[in-house]
């Protein structure tokens, strides 16, 4: 049987591409609109895509005359959007570097029992040195550091969902009994960076925990991946990267005695469909044309942390600091460098290519064009499914699902009906009771 394929739909305000919101495909005031962000969870979940995904950040970036803003806390917006849908799921980010690790777990728990059973959490240890001084930091805390961190957070929260046992909860009304007491513990943790009592004070969830999500590629955050994640977010431009990725992630999991279909790995893409593939590229030409260079210099310095903004367009790159001087954004900025090598591409030539995905893939073409590339990256072993990025909303998403996503489904590669209500349903990734896990973490 053909692999069958997952897919994420990654939604940012009005379309990934940085100048969505000037295009006349798109509302500017969208991103304002809590409805807008509803309608989109609908139409993901019309195309019976496995989930849709909010990334965030903790601070305004660094060009805000021209960056549009994530407005919204994630959890919350994704409560609203829990509200008018019932299947797809439903993802958040959230930064073990400025949250403690019981709120975020409550959280959670609360958009789980709010969507039946629908959450999924994308653990980042945030890498922006404007977000490390909104919490008191004078600089980015080290790379290594936050990692160590993100370790015992996660252990921490995963330790608080299943400090309730699945039938703790009794709702006896003649014994007057709302839960019992031996099934519901404390988890008495005492670490580098927290200590917590627990239990939590919010039930076992619908599908027992959140769904672990995760992107960082490089080397602590594969092993973050690794040992935790049950999907991961990458950032893959060809076959052979993918494959490589792909291998490599993969191969660490029995370190962690997991098996590989524990994990499911979804490369990102950001697709400019048209009726023909000329079309296609047009659309895309529209978009790079509407790019804001000061903007995008903007976000070149930040993944640097050098200021680029005086350059001229048509330069190359200068010379920049070391990948180990760099505690922020290391795979992003190893991609970008990478990208800007291998290709000999000037600075504007960069920001153009940056600028519909930061650095993901781009595919302009027809709904068949599209659905032969990714079903090539799946049947080589490059990708478990994708993340879709669409560089325009809710038109690019709208296209996807009505042109991209049948073709899939007559190719009997993706499903045609939900056949599970749950987000680990939809991903086939189960999980032991929770008296189960505290069995074989005691033994």
């Amino acid at each position: 049987m053909s692999r069958q394929l997952h897919l994420n739909a990654f939604l940012m305000g009005v379309g990934h591409h940085e100048a969505a919101w000037r295009h006349p495909r798109t509302a500017e005031q969208d991103i304002l609109d809590v409805g807008h962000f509803v309608r989109l969870g609908q139409i993901a979940e019309r195309g019976r895509l496995d989930s849709v995904f909010f990334a965030d950040g903790l601070a305004v970036g660094p060009n805000i005359r021209r960056n549009t803003q994530a407005i919204f806390e994630p959890i919350t917006l994704l409560s609203a959007i829990a509200g008018g849908t019932s299947k797809v799921g439903l993802i958040a980010t959230a930064s073990t570097g400025y949250n403690h690790p019981y709120t975020l777990a409550r959280a959670f728990a609360s958009l789980e029992h709010i969507s039946g059973g629908r959450a999924g959490w994308n653990i980042v240890t945030s890498g922006q040195e404007l977000e490390a001084l909104n919490f008191g930091y004078d600089a980015i805390p080290d790379h290594a550091g936050r990692y160590r961190r993100a370790q015992e957070f996660v252990d921490v929260v995963n330790r608080l969902w299943d400090s309730w046992d699945d039938d703790a909860v009794v709702l006896d009304v003649e014994r007057a009994e709302f839960a019992n007491p031996d099934l519901v513990s404390p988890i008495h943790h005492v670490g580098e960076h927290f200590s917590v009592r627990g239990p939590l004070n919010s039930p076992r969830s619908p599908q027992g925990r959140p769904v672990l999500v995760q992107a960082g590629s490089s080397e602590d955050g594969k092993d973050l991946a690794a040992r935790y994640a049950e999907v991961v977010f990458t950032a893959q431009r060809t076959i052979t990267e993918g494959q490589d990725f792909y291998r490599d992630l993969k191969g660490r999991l029995a370190r962690y005695g997991r098996d590989l279909d524990d994990l499911k790995i979804l490369p990102g893409i950001v697709p400019f469909i048209g009726s023909t593939e000329s079309e296609a590229l047009d659309l895309e030409r529209e978009f790079t044309d509407l790019i804001s260079p000061d903007h995008a210099l903007g976000q070149l310095s930040n993944f640097f942390n050098v200021d680029l903004t005086g350059l001229s367009l048509d330069a190359r790159l200068p010379e920049l600091p070391p990948e180990s001087e760099i505690e922020g954004h290391k795979s992003r900025s190893t991609l970008v460098r990478q990208l800007a090598a291998d290709g000999n591409l000037t600075i504007r030539e960069l920001i153009g290519r940056l600028g519909g995905g930061r650095g993901h893939r781009s595919i302009a073409g027809t709904p068949e064009q599209i659905a032969d590339n990714l079903i090539d990256w799946i049947d080589a072993g490059a990708a478990d499914g994708f993340n879709v990025m669409p560089p325009y909303l809710p038109g690019g998403l709208e296209d996807f699902v009505d042109h991209v996503v049948p073709i899939l489904q007559a190719r009997g590669r993706f499903r045609e009906d939900y056949t599970e209500s749950t987000l680990r349903g939809h991903y086939g990734i189960e999980l032991p009771s929770s008296s189960q896990i505290r069995e074989s973490a005691s033994v």
